[in-house]
């Protein structure tokens, strides 16, 4: 029994409703990813760039930030603090320790070159606490994941020796 013309016409569209509804939902699901791929660029961007702002505002540029505290230094006899100052200058970490307040007496301190795209931008965050248990409040400088520790000794602060760095991961239990 031959198919006539009609039969033939219908059993092809039938085919050919089929094949566009399939691709119907594949272009759809790769639609729906590339908006979600879009949509996670610029999400992405705005949290950068609202990020960046707010540390603007805190931390102005170059990077900065300041504690005070007292650490036991001949100079904050007269009941002034010791002032640091942590900079982050094109990269470059660099921190400064004015004992009492007192200018005319500025410790630099040597940090860490920063590389990386954008790392002008990293602050360098300052606390105090006696990190060696010898009763003085030592530096912590924080950039990134990294953390710098300044001893607090008579002459100022500096390094640890790899002794004392040995001695303090003994104490921590490391």
């Amino acid at each position: 029994m031959a198919a006539t013309r009609e039969q033939i016409g219908r059993n092809n569209s039938t085919a050919v409703r089929r094949l566009p509804g399939s691709i119907n939902v594949v272009a759809y699901l790769v639609t729906l990813l590339l908006v979600a791929m879009a949509s996670y660029v610029v999400i992405d961007a705005a949290v950068g760039w609202t990020k960046e702002r707010l540390d603007d505002v805190r931390y102005g540029r170059p990077r900065t930030t300041h504690i005070e505290g007292f650490v036991g230094h001949p100079a904050e006899e007269a009941g002034r603090a010791t002032r640091f100052i942590g900079l982050n200058l094109d990269r470059q970490v660099v921190i400064l320790a004015l004992p009492g307040g007192d200018a005319t007496h500025v410790q630099s301190l040597p940090g860490p070159y920063l590389f990386g795209a954008r790392e002008d931008l990293t602050p360098v965050i300052l606390s105090l606490y006696d990190i060696d248990r010898d009763g003085r409040l030592d530096l912590l400088a924080t950039v990134r994941n990294e953390q710098m520790i300044y001893l607090n000794r008579a002459e100022g602060f500096r390094l640890p020796t790899l002794e004392e760095q040995q001695q303090m991961m003994q104490e921590q239990g490391l």
